[in-house]
């Protein structure tokens, strides 16, 4: 049997929801981490139902070394403004989530979902991320870290959603379904075309169509 390597596995959520955050979340996932999440069934978010995703997110924090970025709305639409490109927005999430994991633990190895150009993550990694050795690889949520990483940030981006409709008295679909342009109208007959940017992503092309 090959020997498991400790190593931080990093992912996304919310990226292609028109409503609420973009989270980036990383998880270090040591040999005794891995058997307990593989033994509760963790794998790819998309593979999970919310509710268990809001089961297994308090496992996977109780076990391991991680950090989870939450980028408000609001923040988001900033950040994309200003850097007109959402791969290195995400490279900055994911650069971020493995130096907030290395300023507790040491690791050197840490692996991504692929979006773009290896060196986009590299170049955004400072002091304590620049020695690791860093992959991206296509379908990296099939790795137990990644995985773990996919559930926290989905799980995030669930409990921000639920939170918007709190605030808001309305309920957010998630992805880009046609209910999604339904419940947009609404809360601008309710709160007005400029807080709308507060709650979606505004480079959608639903937000101009709106």
């Amino acid at each position: 049997m090959t020997e498991y390597i400790t190593h931080i596995g990093t992912d996304e959520s919310g990226k292609g929801d028109f409503f609420g955050p973009l989270v980036i979340a990383g998880v270090m996932v040591n040999e005794q981490a891995a058997k307990i999440f593989m033994d509760a069934g963790i794998k790819d978010s998309k593979k999970v139902t919310d509710k268990k995703i809001l089961t297994l997110e308090p496992l996977i924090k109780a076990n391991s070394a991680y950090s989870v970025i939450a980028i408000s709305n609001g923040r988001y639409n900033e950040l994309y403004n200003k850097i007109k490109n959402l791969n290195k927005l995400l490279a900055w999430g994911h650069a971020r989530a493995i130096e907030n994991i290395l300023e507790k633990e040491t690791c050197e190895y840490a692996l991504s979902d692929k979006f773009g150009d290896e060196s986009l993550i590299q170049s955004a990694l400072m002091k304590n991320g620049r020695s690791i050795r860093l992959e991206q690889m296509v379908r990296a949520e099939s790795d137990i870290a990644v995985a773990a990483a996919s559930i926290l940030a989905r799980a995030a981006f669930v409990h921000k959603i639920q939170e918007m409709g709190n605030t808001y008295g309305l309920e957010f679909p998630k992805g880009c379904a046609p209910q999604v342009k339904d419940v947009a109208r609404v809360f601008v007959n309710k709160y007005g075309k400029e807080k709308l940017s507060e709650v979606c992503k505004t480079h959608f092309k639903t937000f101009k169509e709106i």
